[in-house]
């Protein structure tokens, strides 16, 4: 790949959708040798594909962020109460006030509480501070 590819590459990762014509002008080229580089990117795998990505307002489902404050000397004494809920994304030891921070993608708000409730029973559990998503702006996981 050469700094043309680069160039295309970038242009199509800040938006799928831009016109070859823009893309050309942005880096140089002629149309037809864009049109022919990203044809050649895509034979070679190089682009997989493109995709749609919904704001999280249009998606369905909730996600939320637990903050949670616990009582062990350890975070580790406490992540098997999060290994047995299917809707955890992720679960990160953090700094501050709190201990952990809990990413967890539930199919309604119904669910979200259920797991709220399961957990705000625990005995190590101190403190749950719920967060929900309204918007997400960025989301480089892929």
């Amino acid at each position: 790949m050469d700094k043309f590819d680069q160039g295309i590459i970038q242009a199509l990762r800040e938006n799928a959708r831009v016109s070859v014509s823009h893309i050309a002008e942005s880096v140089n080229l002629s149309r037809s040798s864009v049109s022919e580089r990203i044809k050649k990117m895509e034979k070679n795998g190089i682009i997989r594909g493109y995709q749609v990505l919904l704001s999280e307002s249009q998606k369905e489902g909730v996600t939320v962020y637990f903050e949670i404050q616990h009582r062990r000397a350890r975070c580790a004494d406490v992540i098997h109460l999060f290994k047995n809920i299917p809707e955890v994304i992720t679960c990160n030891g953090i700094t501050g006030d709190s201990d952990l921070l809990v990413l967890i993608k539930a199919p309604t708000m119904r669910r979200i509480h259920e797991i709220r409730e399961q957990l705000d029973v625990e005995e190590d559990i101190t403190k749950i501070k719920t967060h929900v998503v309204m918007s997400e702006w960025i989301d480089n996981r892929n």
